[in-house]
């Protein structure tokens, strides 16, 4: 008699358990209906830049020139890569969706500039106030304490546009 008792409680244990991961299961997933999926900012197409000077993009140092830009993956982690036209360079950075203040009137690249040292910072298309923002690497958090920021702007196109 003992033994069937126990047997019993535990089943009734198991039972309970069950239950309360399904309700949260149900409770998970009526969440995820009734929230707004994010609109994540991108980049249409690749673009074409000519970088004027070496800069950082992410963890990589990269040197003056013309590059190509575009998005690798569209979900909550957003990787962009940028390398150079003629394929010798190249890096892959992590992006968020970012806001202009005003609707940008051409398509661009931000940097910030600490010193003689330029990070890439954000994206923006011609038009879209949604960009990209570039997340700060340990490096440039470590030289944006040490130096005052200042931001360069660099014009890019569309990849077969011809740039102004």
């Amino acid at each position: 008699m003992f033994v069937e008792t126990t047997e019993k409680g535990h089943v009734s244990h198991k039972g309970a358990r069950v239950r309360h991961m399904l309700s949260l299961l149900i409770a998970l997933v009526f969440a995820l209906t009734i929230y707004p999926a994010k609109a994540h900012a991108q980049i249409i197409g690749n673009l074409e830049v000519n970088i004027p000077f070496a800069f950082h993009a992410g963890n990589t140092k990269l040197p003056a020139g013309n590059y190509r830009i575009h998005m690798l993956d569209n979900s909550d982690l957003t990787i962009m890569e940028i390398s150079s036209a003629d394929g010798s360079t190249s890096a892959l950075f992590e992006v968020q969706e970012a806001e202009a203040n005003s609707t940008p009137a051409k398509t661009e690249l931000i940097f910030n500039k600490y010193g003689n040292r330029y990070f890439l910072a954000q994206l923006f298309d011609e038009g879209n106030p949604s960009g990209s923002k570039v997340l700060e690497s340990r490096y440039e958090k470590k030289i944006s304490k040490a130096t005052a920021e200042a931001q360069a702007h660099v014009p890019a196109h569309h990849q077969g546009q011809q740039g102004e």
